[in-house]
């Protein structure tokens, strides 16, 4: 596996910006930007041997800093929504910034420029977030590490430590288009999870575990993505199509994880490229770009504006708004502790 890096454009203020790539032997080229941990460019090749970029972005820093679809951007301190953006640890109430509408979404590390190593096949990032920043209690040191392997996986890897009782949930805000450009509509998915936290008024959870069983919510078997996402459903007419957090375990626990499980398989219709998702983590939010086209940054790669549904997240995570929800896996790291979780994106071709 070879590592490359060249500068990426600046930001408002000046800031150089670096792009890292790192490149497999079969020749799968994954690029990250110091700027948010973001995965710039996946490419691969289709089956007829070309070289598809199977995710959404920008060529430069400028789009990033414009941009509000969260592109391939490292998200955090705690992904998804906070009902409120408020949270109650240890008897005491915490406000966080308010930036979707009255609640807390995903958090300032997309926003972060992080410190960058070559480890043992891939690269680490490392950030401190200071205590009190975005009102999270607890200096917290967070490391990513993003490993490239020969046979076309990408591993990511989260770990962070706390000076103070905190709550946290990392993932990765990818958006994936396996026929690199247009809609994904027309790919085929599987996800193997039986239930999902209903959403209530901004897609924030009420509490409530739903069955997948006999909804538009169903991806247990091969479906395309598209099958049922204008479908009358409540669920997702609230948000315009799929933006739900799937169960993958039975887990209680959110920060340690457990052993990697097989959660999801995505085929893009055109290419014959083919992604499977496993992780360590209890749940995933599958996201299918229904809000892409009002972006404002102006464009995204190439020039080209990305169309409504143009990309779909598979977002490993904790339960949305798990710290206020007891019943809800653990979301408290407390010092002296380790948050650990991995996720898998694997990539081949069908013929």
């Amino acid at each position: 596996m070879k590592i490359t890096k060249e500068p990426f454009g600046r930001l408002k203020d000046g800031t150089e910006v670096t792009r890292w790539n790192m490149e497999s032997a079969c020749g799968m080229l994954v690029s990250v930007l110091n700027y948010g941990g973001i995965i710039q460019r996946i490419v691969v090749r289709d089956r007829d041997g070309n070289p598809v970029d199977v995710v959404l972005g920008y060529d430069d820093a400028a789009g990033y800093e414009a941009g509000t679809c969260y592109f391939g951007a490292f998200v955090g301190r705690y992904a998804n929504r906070i009902k409120g953006a408020a949270f109650e640890l240890n008897g005491k109430t915490y406000q966080l910034e308010k930036n979707d509408g009255e609640n807390h979404l995903h958090g300032s590390f997309c926003r972060t420029m992080f410190d960058v190593r070559e480890v043992e096949n891939g690269l680490e990032l490392f950030h401190i977030f200071p205590d009190g920043e975005e009102g999270y209690p607890g200096d917290l040191a967070v490391k990513a590490r993003y490993k490239l392997y020969d046979w076309n996986s990408l591993e990511l890897e989260y770990l962070a430590q706390t000076s103070a009782d905190t709550v946290i949930n990392l993932t990765n805000h990818t958006y994936f288009n396996l026929n690199g450009s247009g809609d994904v509509l027309d790919h085929k998915m599987m996800i193997r999870a039986s239930s999902f936290t209903e959403g209530g008024e901004g897609t924030i959870p009420t509490g409530r575990v739903l069955p997948v069983l006999h909804t538009p919510m169903n991806f247990r078997l091969w479906k395309t993505i598209g099958q049922d996402i204008f479908s009358d459903y409540p669920q997702l007419t609230a948000c315009r199509g799929y933006d739900h957090n799937y169960i993958l375990s039975d887990s209680k626990d959110g920060i340690k994880g457990g052993g990697l499980k097989d959660v999801a398989c995505v085929r893009g219709d055109k290419t014959g490229i083919e992604l499977t998702c496993m992780t360590s983590q209890p749940a995933m939010q599958l996201y299918t770009g229904n809000f892409v086209d009002g972006d404002e940054a102006p464009f995204g790669k190439g020039g080209v504006r990305y169309p409504r549904y143009g990309g779909f997240c598979l977002e490993t995570q904790n339960y949305p708004c798990a710290p206020n929800y007891p019943q809800f896996p653990n979301a408290v790291l407390h010092p002296g502790e380790t948050y650990r979780q991995t996720t898998f994106f694997n990539l081949t071709v069908l013929k």
